[in-house]
């Protein structure tokens, strides 16, 4: 094997929110790299569909809807009993509801705070299944280019805070699981074309919408689900065994500067 490729061979990765998107692509990329993969959804059908999108014998899905507390603790359990193999975790999974912060409602601000509530909890979970083994590891969060400046034309304040409370995870969990050989990284998208902006535009008004940030892009465009996947699974593998506490942007340029 290459020095330059990434090996993931007896690996297995937990992607919490793999069933579209950022975590879909990631999924694959893992499964090609060698490694078995678990990707979580909403529901059993999302579950099922993403492992029929996969078609990989090393892939299966799981389901829990992570606003659901009982639902996260059933799929805690489950990563116990059946995946507690598992040495890679991303957290992948999110919602993208633009909204003017004086129209927030308890509820809006909940939802954000729900998630980052379940992979907190999973996290947990994950990293003291390899604890106990001891194994070492490596999370990847999936961060938000939003959580370090505030886009005029994306009111996010909510969305925004709940991402910047997972890049300070990523920072503290980098320095406390460091002793036990886990790193924990986070990346963080600009625009990036995924199912996440269904929740406001119409799918086929889709591509035109987002045709439009391409030029808030220094290098000229919006990023696929596979720019990120890419930068995550390289996070995960032993190439970057120096690499904690990190959060890395991948953003087309737009925390560089302006065109």
């Amino acid at each position: 094997m290459s020095r330059t490729t990434i090996d993931l061979t007896d690996k297995k990765a937990v992607v919490i929110g793999g069933t579209s998107g950022m975590g879909l692509s990631i999924a694959r990329r893992i499964l090609d790299a060698g490694g078995s993969v678990v990707v979580t959804g909403r529901s059993e059908s999302s579950a099922s569909k993403a492992v029929a999108e996969l078609a990989d014998p090393n892939a299966c899905g799981l389901a829990a809807d992570l606003n659901d507390l009982a639902a996260v603790e059933r799929l805690r359990a489950e990563l116990s009993r059946d995946h507690a193999d598992a040495s890679l975790l991303v957290n992948a999974a999110g919602v993208f509801a633009p909204k003017p912060f004086l129209d927030h409602t308890p509820a809006d601000y909940d939802r954000y705070q729900a998630i980052n509530r379940a992979l907190f909890l999973l996290t947990q979970t994950v990293a003291a299944n390899m604890i106990e083994r001891d194994t070492k590891g490596a999370v990847v969060n999936i961060g938000s280019m939003w959580a370090q400046q505030a886009i005029a034309a994306t009111p996010s304040s909510a969305y925004s805070m709940a991402k910047a409370g997972l890049h300070a995870l990523t920072q503290h969990l980098g320095m406390e699981l460091a002793p036990y050989g886990i790193r924990v990284n986070a990346v963080a998208p600009a625009v990036v074309r995924t199912p996440i902006y269904e929740e406001f535009i119409p799918k086929a008004e889709m591509d035109t919408a987002l045709d439009g940030f391409d030029s808030f892009h220094p290098l000229g465009r919006t990023g696929t689900p596979d720019d990120i996947a890419a930068t995550v699974v390289f996070l995960l593998s032993d190439q970057t065994d120096w690499v904690t506490g990190a959060v890395w942007d991948i953003d087309g340029g737009v925390m560089a500067g302006r065109n």
